[in-house]
């Protein structure tokens, strides 16, 4: 199923590029020209994820943020900015943005920032497993057989990817992108430091996780 997009520029010239690079990437793109239209259309529908230029006619895309958070709404929202300033980006956090773009910015980049919201909002089965390891979203425990396994919040979102994608290689920036909450940094190099302590602690899980030079980690059921 093609990833729904609600795109909110009032550059009706950029906005069209916009849209017509989202569409040859297989999203469905709904335009809206302004905060009021993108606040009535986020209230009759859910997309995957929102785009939202801050400096839009009517009411602002902070605004806009504001009441869809109001109505309880989890669509994730990204803001675009010509505004680089920190009390912005403080802002936009604080209304309830999940992450936030500078103009000008690499269409490329826009395009993999939506993905990963996407992918952060996707439903997650309540149990993952591998082997002898277990981790529990509703109850948010991982075990190995009966032994309770202590992780850390990096920890369990490295190895939860991992296990949404066992048998695939993924990368270190694959990983950083789907475990990152808005506005925070992490390193390739803190990635591996993540995957060095996992290993550690996954012994005698039934599992491994091995290093793809040039390419990143597969999770597979193994010694």
């Amino acid at each position: 199923m093609a990833l729904q997009v609600l795109l909110v520029e009032d550059d009706t010239v950029l906005a069209d590029g916009l849209m017509r690079a989202l569409q040859a990437q297989g999203m469905a793109v709904t335009l809206a020209g302004d905060g009021l239209a993108a606040d009535g259309l986020l209230q009759g529908a859910s997309p995957d994820v929102a785009v939202l230029d801050i400096g839009l006619p009517g009411i602002d895309g902070f605004e806009v943020v504001r009441r869809l958070r109001a109505r309880g709404g989890a669509t994730p929202v990204l803001l675009l900015t010509a505004r680089d300033a920190v009390e912005d980006r403080v802002r936009g956090l604080e209304t309830g943005a999940d992450d936030y773009l500078v103009k000008p910015f690499a269409t490329a980049e826009l395009i993999a920032r939506i993905r990963a919201l996407a992918r952060r909002n996707a439903p997650r089965p309540a149990v993952l497993g591998l082997g002898r390891l277990s981790l529990d979203n509703t109850t948010r425990r991982a075990r190995v057989g009966e032994r309770s396994l202590e992780l850390s919040v990096r920890e369990w979102g490295v190895l939860e990817y991992l296990l949404q994608h066992a048998g695939r290689v993924v990368s270190k920036q694959q990983i950083i992108d789907a475990i990152l909450p808005w506005g925070e940094d992490l390193t390739q190099n803190a990635v591996e430091v993540y995957v060095s302590r996992l290993r550690l602690k996954l012994d005698g899980a039934g599992v491994a996780i091995r290093t793809i030079r040039g390419f990143g980690y597969l999770l597979e059921a193994g010694a």
